[in-house]
């Protein structure tokens, strides 16, 4: 049961931490319109399509500097405690720090399941319209010309079936310089080429447009041309998509079938995907190491006062986003193991955390 001490704290830990986001999130806003105002006239952008862009940003902008905000907030409530000595009196009263920690791990708790479930569902979601706003109207001249010079996808379906896009449009729902090819044997057996292809939801078809198909015989091709064709295919709308950010835009449970199902096509980009599954269950669980990190460090009274505080938490919670960035990009890019790398900052700052914690007990 929680006592009135506990609430209090509960109380300024969530509070602090929301007023960190409030007051950070609209900066970033600010700073992001500044950069992109010109693309955004240059290329008309539609007011709703902004307004549901930063909507998206918001989501996308906390969930990627939560440690930072969360870090922050119990650096300055628990260091405005100290210099009040407040901490002081609570210990002096018979209260073990340990018993005082109490209500920053509940806090810590609360935090972490919103995060983990907003990875899971909410944002996957907001990672794709982030994304396919940047790709349709910032990276490029507008909405005719996709994502640049990174879009090419290329994706062996099985042993016999290998598919090409020049790039793909999520909006839309369409891809360009379609081409599928089958071989048995290491010998085309079929090839089939169209300008645009696009998904039909309704009817889980896809509308090729400037159609050619080639199938390879003994005695001669045989060539089929239309200007359209309605086509049933066993790869989905999610084979079509870039590498960039397919991973980031999937929940949960479709990210861990999509990195089974490349698995078995034997994807030279499991890692990426695995790095982002991976750290959908490290970010939650950083929450109680910074927890314990930042009560420990403010919980003295220093003779630089809050600002002390404030320096030293600046400096841990940059260095944790620093490694988890850097291990972050050593996976997708070297041989070194997903999982270690995405957890890396969790060790190292949890040994850290036990070092802080017993030596504040003293």
């Amino acid at each position: 049961m929680l006592t009135i001490l506990d609430r209090y704290i509960l109380k300024r830990y969530l509070a602090t931490f929301m007023a960190m986001l409030l007051m950070f999130i609209p900066i970033g806003i600010i700073i992001d319109v500044s950069e992109k105002i010109n693309k955004m006239i240059e290329n008309k952008v539609p007011f709703m399509d902004v307004v549901v862009y930063y909507g998206n940003f918001t989501i996308y902008f906390a969930n990627a500097l939560f440690p930072i905000f969360l870090f922050l907030s119990i650096i300055w409530f628990t260091s405005k405690l100290a210099n009040n000595t407040e901490i002081i009196a609570i210990l002096s009263s018979g209260i073990s720090f340990t018993r005082f920690l109490r209500p920053f791990i509940i806090g810590a708790t609360i935090v972490s399941i919103g995060v983990l479930l907003m990875g899971f569902y909410v944002v996957p979601k907001a990672s794709e319209g982030f994304n396919n706003f940047r790709y349709m109207y910032l990276r490029s001249g507008g909405r005719e010309q996709m994502v640049g010079d990174n879009t090419d996808v290329y994706r062996q379906l099985n042993n016999k079936e290998f598919l090409y896009v020049s790039n793909f449009n999520s909006s839309s729902k369409m891809a360009f310089n379609f081409v599928l090819e089958k071989f048995d044997k290491e010998k085309m057996v079929s090839k089939i080429t169209a300008s645009r292809i696009k998904w039909n939801e309704k009817d889980s078809t896809y509308t090729l447009y400037d159609y050619t198909k080639r199938t390879v015989g003994e005695l001669g091709d045989k060539i089929e041309v239309l200007p359209e064709k309605n086509l049933k295919f066993k790869f989905e709308l999610e084979d079509l998509t870039p590498v960039v950010y397919i991973a980031e835009t999937l929940r949960v449970g479709e990210l861990i079938d999509f990195i089974d199902k490349e698995r078995k096509r034997g994807s030279s980009n499991i890692k990426v995907y695995s790095v982002v599954l991976y750290k959908k269950f490290s970010v939650p669980v950083s929450a109680f190491i910074l927890t314990v990190i930042a009560v420990a460090v403010s919980s003295m009274k220093r003779r630089g006062g809050m600002g002390m505080n404030l320096t030293i938490g600046i400096a841990v919670a940059f260095s944790f986003v620093f490694f988890d960035k850097i291990f972050g990009v050593l996976a997708e890019k070297s041989t070194f193991p997903p999982m270690l790398a995405v957890w890396f900052s969790n060790i190292v700052f949890g040994i850290l955390a036990v070092y802080l914690l017993r030596n504040a007990k003293r």
